[in-house]
């Protein structure tokens, strides 16, 4: 059992039947009244996030969340199949439990599963990730003025505006937290 002084960010716990990581708080104590918690939560299912008012003092039943680092091996129909490098046991997931992590994954990648006991919760990708260009319009020549961009298409899908200097066939890092072009890749 965990109590709301214990509280930290990326702690996870049960609460309503569902499963949170907190993503920030705040412990307030104001001049009348009891002390309280503010809190953001991440619900690990669902993947939604919420603002909960705790009481000082309140407790909570603590998740153990494990994190398995698998390589991306292969996918068939909406089945995406991962493999524990060390047991060489393989994992079948399908698209719904990891939608918004396919732009960033490609063959032999290792990611984290995380996990709830035997139920899995998504995937924990690198922050940064290396895509190839397959497609990108032409940039106007001296349209340098600002930071201009132009629309791409990467080999995994992932559509984003890169620099005017980027070309198809290059290689370029992403930020899986924002989606966003980054850098060039060396």
């Amino acid at each position: 059992m965990i109590s709301t002084s214990d509280f930290k960010t990326g702690l996870t716990f049960e609460y309503d039947g569902n499963i949170y990581s907190i993503i920030e708080f705040q412990h307030v104590k104001p001049g009348k009244g009891s002390a309280f918690v503010r809190t953001k939560l991440r619900n690990l299912r669902t993947k939604s996030v919420i603002d909960i008012t705790f009481n000082s003092g309140e407790k909570f039943e603590l998740a153990q969340i494990d994190k398995d680092t698998m390589s991306f091996l292969y996918s068939y129909d909406e089945t995406y199949v991962f493999m524990n490098n060390e047991t060489y046991h393989q994992l079948e997931l399908h698209k719904s439990t990891i939608e918004e992590q396919l732009p960033y994954i490609m063959e032999n990648m290792n990611v984290s599963i995380i996990s709830y006991g035997t139920e899995i919760l998504g995937l924990e990708l690198p922050d940064k990730v290396t895509l190839e260009i397959v497609e990108t319009a032409g940039g106007a020549k001296g349209n340098t003025a600002s930071n201009a961009t132009k629309e791409a298409l990467t080999n995994t899908g992932l559509r984003l505006s890169v620099p005017l200097f980027i070309n198809e066939g290059d290689q370029i890092v992403v930020s899986t937290a924002t989606g966003k072009y980054d850098t060039r890749a060396k």
